[in-house]
């Protein structure tokens, strides 16, 4: 395993910096967003969105699934949504189709960053490029 400048091995700063990230997420309290970790490895966490006021997903609840690699910020995690949603950015297996989950990546984004990314897509879909046709046609009728 390579280590980074400071000597500090990667597998160390992935869960240095995932503590990191969980810490500042849990002193934010956002409203309608959480993310814990799995007892079992720092690297999968569950995560629950809330539905934001003035959406059609207002008081709803999601479940995510986060998964995040070895070499975490360099790459984006996965992230899927456990609980169904009906959203023309989601599809039937709970794959989501965010910019920033993809090619947008960048390091600098974090967990709290992902989550309020996800809660602002439920109520401004990118029926652009949907991952659910049935769901953006849907929305550009409304």
């Amino acid at each position: 395993m390579t280590a980074r400048n400071d000597d500090i091995p990667l597998d160390a700063a992935v869960i240095k910096r995932l503590n990191s990230e969980l810490l500042s997420l849990m002193m934010a309290e956002l409203p309608g967003i959480s993310a814990f970790p799995q007892p079992d490895s720092i690297l999968r966490w569950v995560g629950a969105l809330e539905g934001a006021a003035g959406t059609v997903y207002k008081g709803l609840k999601y479940k995510l699934a986060l998964n995040f690699p070895m070499n975490y910020p360099f790459a984006a995690p996965d992230i899927k949504f456990d609980t169904p949603c009906w959203h023309p950015n989601v599809d039937e297996k709970g794959n989501i189709c965010l910019d920033i989950l993809d090619g947008e990546w960048s390091a600098v984004y974090n967990v709290q960053m992902i989550l309020l990314s996800l809660q602002t897509l439920l109520g401004d879909p990118n029926t652009d490029s949907p991952l659910n046709g049935q769901a953006a046609r849907l929305w550009e009728e409304q």
